[in-house]
Parts: structure tokens; sequence; C-alpha cells
């Protein structure tokens, strides 16, 4: 007999200042992913806006504002603009290999320093090698760790450029967290190419989606999410497709001298959903909201 699915119970943290906009608080909703269950739950889940952080799903649940905006690309109908093709051709060369969720040293040496050049003291500057392996490890759904490596004169896989820990949702792939070489000086676009991978990927695997988290109209790094054509954003009723008017009209916005606005120095990139141990003491000292 089949054990009946509990519904899940969800929380609220308490407000803190919003990475992304200054002078915004944010606030979150979230659950626990656990049990023989918790697949089902964060594919559920991720189709109305959640994210993955360890063995939590979570999402933005802000009292005075929407900026927050989940979106995904339609990896069977992508069309690569002329700038993606070329960062396509010039890291084609790179040897990318699934890898199951294990942290490494040497993918840690290249998250600090791309959070060092990237998001200097952001949400996860002060990340250990211990914090790390808890974002990587600690998974109760399908995960891996995409990696992406400069090829030795031999062919075989040489030094690490590049990396992504993702989640293989039922619809399409999650993209969790990625990070690269910053200032490698011959690898321009590297976490646009990481990007196009997992687009790839998704539709030779027959998914639908490639899940890019939130995108926020106002916060200039987060832009270059409404550059991957077709692209769908969540709201009141359900996943819509922006034309591609609307999408052209953003890319001018954010490219335009001034544009967009400014991001507050230090502040996080798309996912910094903070530790296990910050949701274990929210979800002990706040309230539940069912």
């Amino acid at each position: 007999m089949t054990a009946p699915v509990r519904f899940p119970r969800f929380f609220v943290t308490s407000p803190a200042p919003c990475p992304y906009l200054p002078g915004k608080t944010e606030r979150k909703v979230f659950t626990e992913l656990k049990g023989p269950h918790s697949e089902e739950l964060n594919d559920a889940l991720g189709r109305i806006g959640f994210r993955r952080s360890q063995t939590v799903a979570y999402r933005p649940s802000c009292l005075d504002c929407r900026a927050c905006v989940s979106v995904r690309v339609v990896a069977q109908e992508f069309r690569p603009s002329g700038t993606q093709k070329r960062i396509s051709r010039r890291n084609e060369d790179l040897v990318v290999t699934e890898c199951r969720p294990w942290a490494t040293a040497e993918q840690f040496e290249l998250l600090q320093k791309y959070l060092s050049v990237r998001h200097p003291g952001g949400g996860m500057a002060a990340m250990d090698e211990i914090d790390y392996a808890d974002m990587v490890e600690h998974t109760s759904v399908s995960s891996y760790v995409v990696e992406y490596r400069e090829p030795n004169a031999d062919g075989t896989p040489g030094r690490l450029v590049g990396a992504c820990l993702t989640d293989c949702q039922a619809d399409g792939l999650s993209m969790i967290y990625s990070f690269y070489d910053p200032e490698h000086e011959d690898r321009a676009g590297l976490g646009n190419f990481i990007i196009l991978d997992h687009i790839r990927r998704a539709a030779e695997g027959g998914l639908p989606y490639v899940y890019l988290g939130y995108w926020v109209e106002g916060a200039a790094r987060m832009q270059y999410k409404v550059r991957y054509r077709p692209l769908e954003k969540l709201g009141p009723d359900g996943w819509q497709r922006m034309s591609d008017a609307a999408q052209s009209a953003l890319i001018a916005a954010a490219t335009a001298p001034g544009g967009q606005g400014s991001q507050p120095e230090g502040s996080g990139k798309d996912g910094v959903p903070g530790g296990q141990a910050q949701y274990d003491a929210e979800r002990r000292d706040r309230y539940s909201v069912g």
C-alpha cells in the first residue's frame, strides 16, 4: 500500500535587506524537501517559481515588491543570436563532463575567484569549503555538477574554467548556481556559454525548459537572462511567453548608457539562497504559513 503524500508545511523567513534592489527588503517562503516524495515535490514547486537550496525549496514572498520574476528558456525553440553563436564557437573546444554532486577543492578554488571578482562582499563571499560541500552534496533530488575544462594537448580534460550545479527536473534543467573564471582573457562569455550548453542539453534530452531562476527588472546584473529567446516568465496567470518586441526593448534598456539602474556593491547573484542552517533556524523561530 502506498503511503499518503503529506502536504508540505511552509515557513516564512525574517525580513532582510534585498540583495538585488537598494532600499528594498526581501522575505522568502520555504519548505523542506525530504522523504520519498521530495523529487516530485521539487518538480511541482519548480513549476510555480520555487528554487532549491540543499534540501529546501524557497521563493520570494515580499510584502511590498514583486520584482523577482521566475523565467525559463523554451529549449526546443531556442534561437541563438549572432553574439551567442560566436560565444558557442569560441568555447566549443571545452571538454564538458557531467559529474555526480560531489564538491572538489578545484571547484571551490574557482568559485572563490569568481565571487571575489563578480560578487565581492556578497552573500556567499564568506563561504568556506564545508559550506560549498553542503551546497553541492546536500540534495534530495536528481542533481549533478557540469564541469567545463580546457583540453590538454592530447585532448584529455585539463584546467577547470567553469562549473554549474544543476537539477534535472521532470520538465527541464534548473540551473541552481554557475560560476567560472571571470578573468580568462581567451574565454569571453563563459557564463553565457554555460547557459547555452544547458539549453542544448535540454533540447537534446527532450526536456522543454531551462530554468534560469529569477529575473529582476532594474537589477543590472540580472538583465543577461532576457537575452535568451524565447523566454517565458511566471505571472499571476501562469507562465507566459515574452514577445520578441518586449525582450528587444529590455535588452536595449539594459545596454543603453545608465540603463536599468545600478546594482548595489557586493550584491548577490540569483540564488544566494542562504545555507541550510539559516532555514533550520527560521523554521524553529518563525512561523508556519500552512
